[in-house]
């Protein structure tokens, strides 16, 4: 397999750590899909990555779509469950991780890829506004728990810690840690795998 991708994006860091955890292996192929000569929507019409390319030449994007996929090919490490309110309830976890994500690249094209005199203040305050609103849930949702399902590490700990890991990346000035304490308890946990280690976002 292939994975499109790049090493900014949490949504692809998403996939790069569920690969990490189930040991599963394919090649990495970055692409800036802002550069002018992209090949993405040759794979993904959409022309966003993450974009993964099977070995039957098929190709499945929407980092959502591409996770539960990998979950299904090996036994190991079960990230989703198989059914039930458990299964609902991770992938609910994955939607607010996956909302705060929205809400900070949306924060970050309009500052950054938008003209100056076109960008909205007032869309830029509604979507920290979101941010903010998440965290708190999120944090609450947590509580002392270890992991965002119990005892047990699974997606939900993905797509948060990528989450929280991107804000680290582009929000510095958030300081998200000053306010989530059961957050950073998780985020400090995670960033002790291998997998995440592996896949800290680099700046670009």
């Amino acid at each position: 397999m292939k994975l499109i991708g790049s090493l900014t994006s949490p949504y692809v860091r998403k996939v790069r750590v569920v690969m990490a955890e189930k040991k599963l292996d394919y090649e990495f192929v970055l692409e800036n899909v802002w550069a002018e000569n992209t090949q993405i929507q040759a794979h993904n019409p959409l022309g966003k990555v993450p974009c993964l390319l099977m070995d039957d030449n098929g190709s499945l994007f929407d980092s959502r779509v591409i996770v539960e996929y990998l979950d299904t090919l090996s036994p190991v490490g079960r990230l989703i469950p198989q059914q039930g309110r458990d299964r609902a309830a991770t992938k609910c976890w994955e939607a607010i991780a996956d909302g705060v994500l929205d809400a900070a690249l949306a924060i970050y094209i309009e500052t950054h890829r938008r003209p100056a005199e076109l960008r909205s203040q007032q869309w830029i305050d509604r979507q920290y506004g979101k941010i903010n609103v998440a965290l708190d849930s999120m944090d609450k949702s947590l509580d002392d728990q270890p992991f965002c399902m119990g005892v047990n590490f699974s997606l939900a700990d993905v797509a948060v810690g990528c989450a929280l890991g991107y804000l680290d990346l582009r929000f510095s000035e958030l300081n998200w840690r000053s306010k989530y304490g059961n957050l950073q308890r998780l985020e400090e946990k995670l960033q002790t795998r291998p997998s995440f280690m592996a896949t800290v976002p680099v700046q670009s």
